[in-house]
């Protein structure tokens, strides 16, 4: 006990003492919320800060506009009680704000806007149309924007109307609506790509135009392009425009429609119809359309829904000197999932590809814009108006900031000719780096189809079949067995710990877009390890029982059937809890609170049965949930023994 005891006070004394970071007893893993504090910035009583456009001043003021309609400076933003002054109002619904040469210029509903303080006297007295767009009257045609362009020029992006009877199909009613226009600051537009959907987030990665877009009608899921001029992403709603003089490209909807037929499956409120003569297996990919249209665009990284997000928002690449080992690199939003992602990118054959990895969930409300301040933390703009978020305001403008401490990460994930090289932001532990056991791969992609989204198809577990650790042990390489190009692949590190505390990973997952695989030298045999704990430990006991077969038999004990589990028994929490984000409900519902979806409380309030419940997962009735803006989409790929565990489990909540 003595020794113990002593112990105990050494650890004590050199933790005052600052030689550790943290509490040394503490042997939990450390999780994202303690190397990032979210911090609330105080607005004024009765300001609704729905939060459209964040931009910072050279001063270190923060310029913020709103979708009602204002713009806000905020003076001294990090101190404990900012100052906010109302600059300008009037405004039409604001989804995008910079600050340039004494300016703010932002993307209203129907225009690209510049606003002046002309006399100095702190407010806005002029107000410029540097360009002006047509606009249907539709809710949805939302406009994002601006980014600058290096040769100081704007982009814009449009989003599509929907459609009146079947809501889910995007629709371009006028020019150049589901596109991204280029405007010069003496109002000339030129358009520059189409395909887009809900393309909310435009931002400028190493001074090239990149955009995110949302899952829906032809858009499986939401992820990150890098558009150049001519781009076509995928969705054909702006197709109809092409065949007016200012269009980079003649691609028409007829022509598309003979590659990707909107007939062949319809949708009714999430409900699929399929014709007698299609079957499940008759579906078509984005990258065998693009086979058949060449000026088809692929994502850089898909962001995989429910898992990075539901409504992906604006991408922004980390400036140098900010967030440590991943300045460089991309954050980007999710409105739904109220987090911010992190994203990898790299040039594989000329052509962008990478990872994407949870970065820090838990804001407020959703997460629309983000913008790093003059101290190096990040000022997050959120709303959740029309859809419901996992967080739950309405509105807000909240502030991460990061301790300076380095957590266990995955820093980069690079692809090999024969697998990935990952590195880390510490050293791993070599028994766990070397073992098979500790990885996991499976590779997925999605169906191009008019449908709203998709569920992951062609999946498949790829074997690991070797490690190197590299002698600093910050990286190591994992051989991976039929590695398929244009898929995603989910890299799983769940059994490598880290070198000194044997933490495990903040972040265990990551996916990869491989729309490349990289040329050049793959490891050789001699240079891998490959020991798999999992395989030794089986045939270990195989060993054990060829012998305990062998030895004299003794009299079988009588042992007791374990009675059959009821049909409707509720799954334990821990097992619907890996139903649930396996199957991405939680991208929409919560146990108890509203988010998209209604509480699963509220669900089974309504006393359905368990096999109700099921029929509802794969034939949703948004018409019977009128006070949600978001219909429910489809199911179908959750399993039906997984459906009934769920529903069981919501059941349960009754009681």
């Amino acid at each position: 006990m003595k020794t113990i005891y002593s112990t105990y006070i050494t650890v004590l004394a050199l933790g005052i003492l600052g030689l550790f970071s943290r509490p040394a007893m503490a042997q939990e893993s450390p999780l994202e919320e303690d190397y990032y504090k979210i911090m609330k910035v105080s607005s004024p009583e009765g300001t609704l800060l729905e939060v459209g456009g964040l931009a910072l001043m050279p001063n270190g003021n923060l310029g913020v506009a709103t979708r009602r309609g204002d713009i806000f400076i905020v003076e001294n933003p990090t101190s404990p009680r900012p100052y906010f002054r109302k600059f300008a109002s009037g405004l039409h619904e604001i989804l995008g704000l910079t600050y340039q040469d004494g300016s703010w210029i932002c993307a209203q509903r129907g225009e690209l806007t510049k606003v002046t303080d002309t006399d100095k006297d702190g407010y806005a007295d002029k107000y410029e149309t540097i360009y002006a767009w047509d606009i249907s009257g539709h809710y949805h045609e939302y406009s994002f924007g601006p980014k600058v362009s290096t040769d100081g020029n704007y982009f814009v992006s449009g989003n599509v109307a929907f459609g009146n009877e079947e809501w889910w199909r995007g629709e371009s009613r006028v020019p150049y609506r589901g596109w991204v226009m280029k405007i010069s600051p003496d109002g000339k537009m030129e358009p520059w790509a189409t395909g887009m959907r809900s393309p909310a987030g435009l931002g400028i990665i190493d001074g090239e135009l990149f955009y995110t877009d949302n899952q829906g009608d032809y858009m499986a899921s939401g992820g990150l392009w890098h558009l150049e001029k001519g781009d076509f992403t995928g969705h054909p709603a702006g197709l109809a425009w092409t065949g007016l003089a200012g269009p980079p490209f003649k691609l028409t909807s007829e022509q598309f429609d003979a590659v990707v037929d909107p007939r062949k499956i319809k949708n009714t409120y999430g409900r699929y119809i399929k014709p007698e003569n299609v079957v499940d297996e008759e579906f078509i990919t984005l990258f065998e359309a693009k086979e058949k249209i060449p000026s088809i665009k692929l994502p850089a990284v898909w962001l995989p829904h429910g898992i990075h997000g539901i409504s992906n928002s604006e991408p922004l690449q980390i400036p140098k000197g900010h967030l440590g080992p991943f300045e460089g690199q991309v954050l980007v939003g999710d409105q739904g999932q109220s987090k911010i992602m992190r994203v990898m990118l790299e040039k594989v054959n000329g052509q962008y590809q990478g990872a994407s990895i949870d970065f820090r969930a838990g804001f407020q409300s959703g997460v629309m814009r983000i913008a790093f301040g003059a101290d190096k933390s990040l000022f997050v703009g959120e709303t959740n108006r029309g859809w419901g978020s996992a967080g739950e305001a309405n509105e807000g403008l909240q502030r991460m900031v990061w301790n300076n401490e380095i957590p266990f990460e995955m820093r980069t994930v690079k692809a090999m000719p024969d697998g990935f090289e990952i590195e880390f932001t510490k050293p791993v532990n070599i028994n766990s780096a070397e073992d098979l056991a500790s990885y996991a791969v499976q590779s997925f992609t999605y169906k191009y189809h008019p449908v709203y989204g998709s569920p992951p198809v062609n999946i498949q577990d790829n074997v690991i079949s070797g490690v190197k650790v590299s002698a600093d042990r910050m990286k190591v390489r994992i051989v991976v067995d039929g590695l398929r190009r244009y898929h995603i692949h989910k890299i799983s590190l769940d059994g490598v710990r880290e070198s000194i505390e044997s933490h495990s990973l903040v972040h265990g997952t990551a996916y990869y877009t491989l729309n490349n695989i990289p040329e050049g030298a793959k490891l050789a045999e001699d240079e891998l390890s490959k020991y798999n704990s999992v395989a030794e430990k089986a045939k270990q006991e195989a060993e054990a029982a060829k012998k305990a077969a062998a030895s004299p038999k003794k009299a079988p004990v009588a042992i007791a059937a374990k009675p059959v589990a009821a049909a409707n028994e509720v799954p334990s929490l821990e097992v619907i809890n890996a139903l649930l984000a396996k199957n991405t409900c939680t991208a929409c519902h919560n146990a108890t609170k509203r988010q998209v979806g209604p509480a699963y409380a509220e669900i089974a309030k309504r006393k359905y049965s368990n096999e109700k419940i099921v029929e509802l997962i794969y034939n949703p009735k948004p018409e019977n949930w009128p006070d949600y803006a978001t219909p429910m989409a489809a199911m179908p790929q959750v399993p039906r023994e997984e459906a009934l565990k769920i529903a069981a489990w919501i059941n349960s909540l009754a009681k």
